[in-house]
């Protein structure tokens, strides 16, 4: 190739000699080293683009070329199709009850097979042109729930399309411009996942739903409740086990695998490099009927964690004990927002094994019973008769977190707390409160210091905290008591935001205060109030 280069750039050098060119001469040379260096450049493109291979297995020249030519092209098909399907979406929703399953008339069949074809076409131009299906999906009147993992993307919505199985959705999803109609044909179950009596409902719902005998359509249930990067499976949600009625396991595969960068990576760039791809493969495996237990009727836990398993052999990943919650936990806000919460992550997902009520009710009602016991300590099948709960090895585990005495017992007020907090994370105020009604007195309602530490302990996810800040800055007679509407006040004057998200300078600054960084926290948190005072 070289050799040849260099023959025509002679050639060319003769041509101008011959004609006594000097000017032509000059412009071959100047012309052939600029050529010379952009070969060069673009080999070294070529070979590094070779080297450097993205997620989905293509290279960075073949994703450059498809962004300029296939993929707006793909877009506008897609987009196109999207649009087509939702006039039928819209039609076929008119008029339609959404708690009672009428018989479907023949205009609704007509337009439900529609939407199928529509939306087939529309996932054949977005790269899936062909989806390799193992086992066949039982009945709606064998199993009412498909259990379907991993959750990665919203191309999971394929088998969903390929089925018109109903869902269980966020609420947020029904705002979406067209999609939200398509997602409402299929009569999902919305759930508003902050709050804790939607998702009361939720299961009630699915309960109902997954009783009917087949009257409703299939309802098909991501049980991790988020996305994960498909690496393992995180622990499952109760949701769909507490009817404890027969599942089918399905479990979704990616052979062309996203990296975990991608999956984690905002949706346009999910969209872009995956209608990128010259052919997106997929499979979807429906595994045999899992039939519960007695056992596992009993606890939706176990339950859901034995089907974990199955379905995490079959895709042959890993388990992990990590759950939707715990995301919740780790991201929590707000002035008393979680600082430490390895510990609570490890409480979290004991009380997921054991299958405790965590409903605001249910939590409420433990608290009326914990200030009854006026801080006594419960050995452990004290603690499981509380609970309502066998005695298991979990159950020791969740009792040895609160045991600081080592004598196997539990002050139960520091479990309701824990799990107000896991519970709950983003409304710390609703749990401080629920602390106070269990801790205060009956007189006036006060808090001493030493209670009022130990639950802002449990809280913050902390071994000790600082409460001299505090309590110098309130202005009343008794220093050593304080009630809730205080603590609230004073939480709202100070400045949370130069509190909370303080620089490393003055973290470090502020170090010098105590031994203990985690008792800095308060020191600045309270340092306004102190300054006002």
């Amino acid at each position: 190739m070289l050799l040849l280069l260099f023959d025509k750039w002679l050639k060319k050098q003769q041509e101008c000699i011959v004609n006594n060119s000097l000017w032509k001469y000059r412009r071959v040379v100047t012309v052939t080293v600029h050529f010379f260096f952009l070969t060069f450049l673009l080999s070294l493109f070529l070979s590094l683009s070779r080297s450097l291979t993205l997620s989905l297995s293509l290279s960075l020249s073949q994703i450059g070329l498809m962004s300029v030519t296939v993929f707006p092209v793909r877009l506008l098909l897609v987009s196109f199709l999207m649009l087509l399907a939702w006039p039928f979406a819209f039609t076929a929703s008119l008029g339609r009850s959404e708690f009672v399953i009428e018989p479907q008339s023949w205009w609704r069949r007509l337009i439900d097979l529609c939407l199928r074809v529509i939306m087939r076409a529309m996932w054949f131009c977005g790269g899936f042109h062909w989806i390799k299906v193992k086992g066949e999906r039982a009945s709606p009147s064998e199993v009412p729930i498909l259990t379907v993992a991993p959750h990665s993307s919203y191309f999971d919505a394929i088998p969903v399309t390929m089925t018109m199985c109903s869902i269980v959705t966020k609420l947020e999803s029904r705002s979406i411009p067209v999609w939200g109609t398509l997602i409402s044909y299929i009569r999902p179950v919305f759930v508003f996942r902050s709050d804790q009596d939607s998702r009361r409902k939720t299961v009630e719902e699915i309960k109902r739903r997954a009783q009917s005998g087949g009257e409703w359509p299939q309802i098909m249930i991501f049980p991790e409740g988020t996305c994960t990067n498909r690496s393992g499976l995180i622990l499952f949600k109760a949701g769909a086990f507490i009817p404890g009625l027969p599942v089918q396991p399905v479990v979704l595969r990616y052979p062309n695998k996203l990296t975990k960068s991608t999956l984690l990576s905002s949706r346009f760039k999910i969209l872009w490099l995956t209608l990128c791809q010259p052919h997106n493969p997929m499979e979807i495996e429906y595994l045999p009927i899992y039939t519960p237990s007695n056992e596992e009727k009993e606890n939706p836990a176990l339950f859901a964690s034995n089907v974990r398993k199955l379905m995490a052999k079959a895709l042959e990943l890993p388990l992990t004990d990590l759950s939707f919650d715990d995301r919740e936990i780790s991201l929590s806000q707000g002035p008393l927002r979680i600082y430490d919460y390895s510990g609570l992550l490890e409480f979290n997902q004991l009380v997921c094994r054991l299958g405790a009520g965590t409903r605001d009710m249910v939590i409420e009602e433990q608290a009326k019973r914990a200030r009854k016991l006026q801080g006594d300590r419960l050995a452990l099948e004290d603690f499981a008769q509380f609970l309502n709960l066998p005695v298991t090895d979990t159950l020791t585990q969740v009792l040895s977190l609160f045991d600081q005495r080592g004598d196997g017992q539990i002050d139960v007020r520091h479990f309701v707390i824990a799990l107000s907090t896991v519970h709950r994370p983003s409304k710390s105020m609703e749990t401080l409160r629920l602390a106070f009604k269990m801790y205060e007195s009956e007189e006036n309602g006060d808090v001493l210091e030493e209670d009022l530490a130990t639950i802002l302990e449990i809280m913050l996810g902390v071994k000790e905290v600082e409460l001299s800040c505090l309590f110098l800055a309130l202005d009343q007679p008794d220093k050593e008591k304080i009630t809730y509407e205080m603590i609230n006040e004073c939480l709202s004057s100070c400045d949370m935001v130069d509190g909370v998200h303080q620089t490393v300078k003055e973290r470090n600054r502020l170090s010098t205060v105590s031994e203990n960084p985690w008792k800095c926290f308060i020191y600045i948190v309270f340092k306004s109030k102190l300054q006002l005072g």
